[in-house]
């Protein structure tokens, strides 16, 4: 960096004269003298806001002479041999022996950064320089919205986080599941990675697969990085599954009827008996539900088949604030018969076990 010092130059020599008594006469008497120089180089500093920096100028043969410090970039004299003239109460100096004079600058501001001039009032004047960088850890800026976002499935979201520090940090997105990210660019194109990289992370046509909390990462080679957390809920009615619509087992048997919920927000759940009365848990009824994700729970109702009274159709129900859903499983009392396709041991009645083998027939020829 080139710096014109000619005006602080005359100026700080004409000064440094004035305090110090030096005049023609005492360069005369001291004409023999070696003349001064540096001993080393002075080293650029970068250090982190907040911290200490120090510039270090070692002189040999200062004999009469005075060593001053500059700020390059304004010109602004700091220091004179050991005294401050800045009205600066984080600088000082230190003259720790013959040769040594350390410039000290106590909790680093960004102000601070710049080039900074050791500099010898001689004839001619010597001087040298470096500079100071300080650098600022990344900080998230906080957005209006908080950390979660609400929106209903095949709509559009939006997540934004924005970072400053120095350098300008680095901002990716990536989610806390470890699950690839789902990036869509067009109506059928879309591609899955690991790492977004960018201040703005746009969903189109947003999915359930999509749902969880997304990690807005801010870094910049300056410790530490941070992360800021995003909880992203997709909204969607209740859809039911039932995989087993026709369950069956003799009198006296423990029967369990089960279903898949998928819903966002939250549902209610509960069971029904066909003609619309609800099931209340007790010594008969026991019910069960076991989250899968965030937004499957598996629903389970376990009874014992006792009478005639307790065959007919059971109702899995849903309902949450977008909708409700429901799926019917029918209950028959019969006997065990294995299940020549999958090998293992099917509840059905015989009227049951015809209807059965019709549908698997049936769904065997619309593979083929």
């Amino acid at each position: 960096m080139v710096v014109d010092m000619t005006t602080a130059s005359f100026f700080l020599l004409a000064l440094l004269h004035i305090l110090t008594g030096i005049d023609g006469q005492h360069h005369h008497n001291s004409a023999n003298m070696p003349a001064p120089s540096f001993g080393s180089t002075m080293e650029n500093i970068t250090v982190i806001n907040g911290r200490d920096a120090s510039f270090t100028c070692v002189v040999l043969n200062i004999g009469p002479h005075r060593v001053a410090w500059i700020k390059a970039d304004d010109k602004g004299i700091l220091a004179m041999h050991d005294r401050v003239l800045t009205n600066n109460a984080r600088l000082s100096v230190l003259h720790s022996d013959l040769h040594t004079w350390t410039l000290h600058i106590r909790d680093v501001h960004r102000s601070d950064r710049g080039v900074y001039m050791c500099q010898i009032n001689s004839d001619p004047m010597l001087s040298q320089t470096a500079s100071l960088e300080v650098v600022v850890p990344p900080d998230i800026l906080n957005e209006e919205g908080g950390g979660e976002v609400l929106i209903p499935e095949g709509g559009m979201a939006r997540l934004s986080c924005k970072a400053k520090g120095f350098p300008q940090p680095r901002v990716t997105w990536r989610r806390e599941d470890g699950q690839d990210i789902v990036i869509r660019s067009g109506a059928l194109q879309k591609q899955r990675v690991s790492i977004f990289e960018g201040e703005v992370l746009t969903f189109h046509k947003i999915t359930r697969s999509e749902m969880g909390a997304y990690l807005c990462i801010a870094s910049n080679n300056v410790p530490p990085s941070v992360s800021r957390r995003i909880v992203v809920n997709v909204h969607f009615y209740p859809i039911i599954q039932v995989h087993n619509q026709l369950v069956g087992g003799p009198l006296g048997s423990n029967i369990t009827l089960d279903c898949m919920v998928e819903a966002s927000p939250k549902p209610i759940n509960y069971w029904a008996r066909e003609s619309g009365e609800i099931i209340i848990p007790n010594d008969k009824y026991r019910m069960e539900e076991l989250d899968v994700n965030t937004y499957t729970t598996r629903l389970r109702l376990h009874l014992k088949l006792s009478s005639n009274a307790d065959e007919g159709g059971y109702k899995c129900c849903s309902k949450n604030s977008i909708g409700d859903s429901e799926g019917t499983i029918t209950l028959q009392k019969g006997w065990r018969r294995k299940n020549r396709l999958g090998g293992g041991l099917t509840t059905t009645t015989r009227a049951g076990l015809k209807s059965w083998t019709a549908s698997m027939t049936l769904t065997v020829l619309r593979w083929r």
